[in-house]
């Protein structure tokens, strides 16, 4: 059996967290917070009309975005609180539940391939742990010849830089260039943040 991610073990234990994370970004957005800098990285690393696969979507702020700019995106994420609320408030998308550890689209009736699959908002820090190398090893699986995996996430959330770069490797990714911002800023070895560009390995 799949370990539960630590995502899902929160909302188990707290139900009302899904609604109070959806509620603070529509604050944001409200406030003028710009939460579309993943989404503009992306979108100059697609080509035009790509297919993208938004992993650990949450309530559709990224992969909606995504859409919007041209692109065929899938979302999938564990929780069904945060894909009813991004098929609610951004439609046009195909937005799944699932677990990321068990990611196999195709036995769901969708094709492989994707040009881009992409994982921001701290989703590698909600992983099992056990279940680390088994999500990137579905990522590598489910990129088209020549596609990349932009993986985001910041430190401090028990899944070190180091660690997760040869579990990467361990799942069949390569590192192709790594930043410390979503506006690909360089990645130095103090850096808290880490954005990832892998591609499958040869």
């Amino acid at each position: 059996m799949t370990e539960p991610s630590k995502w899902a073990r929160i909302i188990a234990a707290d139900p009302g967290h899904s609604q109070r994370y959806i509620d603070r970004f529509k604050q944001m957005e409200a406030a003028g917070h710009d939460l579309y800098g993943e989404a503009r990285t992306v979108d100059a690393m697609a080509g035009r009309n790509a297919r993208i696969l938004d992993a650990g979507c949450g309530p559709g702020r990224l992969g909606g975005r995504l859409h919007d700019l041209g692109h065929r995106v899938v979302g999938v994420d564990v929780d069904p609180a945060l894909i009813a609320a991004a098929e609610e408030d951004h439609p046009g998308p195909l937005w799944l539940v699932g677990d990321l550890a068990e990611l196999d689209l195709p036995a769901r009736g969708l094709e492989a391939g994707f040009d881009v699959i992409v994982s921001a908002g701290n989703v590698m820090g909600f992983l099992a742990p056990s279940t680390r190398v088994e999500v990137l090893r579905r990522f590598a699986g489910h990129l088209a010849t020549g596609g990349r995996a932009i993986i985001g996430f910041g430190a401090g959330r028990g899944y070190e830089f180091p660690e997760f770069l040869a579990d990467a490797n361990a799942a069949g990714l390569e590192l192709n260039q790594a930043f410390s911002t979503w506006d690909l800023r360089p990645f130095l070895p103090d850096s808290d943040f880490l954005v990832a560009i892998l591609t499958a390995a040869e």
